[in-house]
């Protein structure tokens, strides 16, 4: 059911998740050239040259989280599953974040010197839509149950 207020933070978690493939997490200088680096979850790119190296495990990570936020919107008649999966999800994006900044450490100079672009807070956003959706299962679990008390 669409109009359940989870299915709307899930699916705010899964777009959350997309956008990643979009926007760069990590961006520093290469020296003083004015060229600049940035890092994607497909890979890393340089802005001058167009120049992209692919980094297809993280970017299979990426797709596969949002493709599991989006899936869990159609596990609503399963609440309690819903919300293992949910957990899950939550605890697999703290492990794809961390996956990230290990790799945004490959920038030159490190992550000292690299300025952090929309997509390094993305996961985090993820996260609270999660949550979010947590509360909107458990509060229509509440209703379920008053329901049946009331029968």
């Amino acid at each position: 059911m669409i109009q359940r207020i989870q299915s709307i933070w899930l699916f705010l978690a899964a777009l959350a998740l997309i956008l990643m493939l979009i926007l760069p997490f990590a961006t520093t200088k290469l020296g003083n050239t004015g060229l600049e680096q940035s890092i994607y979850t497909f890979g890393t790119k340089v802005t001058a040259f167009g120049k992209t190296n692919m980094n297809l495990p993280l970017l299979i990570a990426n797709i596969a989280l949002a493709i599991i936020c989006f899936i869990n919107i159609f596990n609503f008649r399963k609440r309690s599953f819903q919300k293992r999966f949910a957990i899950v999800s939550i605890l697999l994006i703290i492990g794809f974040a961390f996956w990230c900044s290990v790799y945004a450490k490959e920038l030159p100079g490190g992550i000292e010197g690299a300025h952090f672009g929309a997509g390094a807070y993305l996961p985090a956003i993820a996260i609270l839509f999660l949550v979010l959706a947590i509360f909107g299962i458990n509060k229509d679990e509440r209703l379920i149950r008053s329901a049946e008390r009331l029968r």
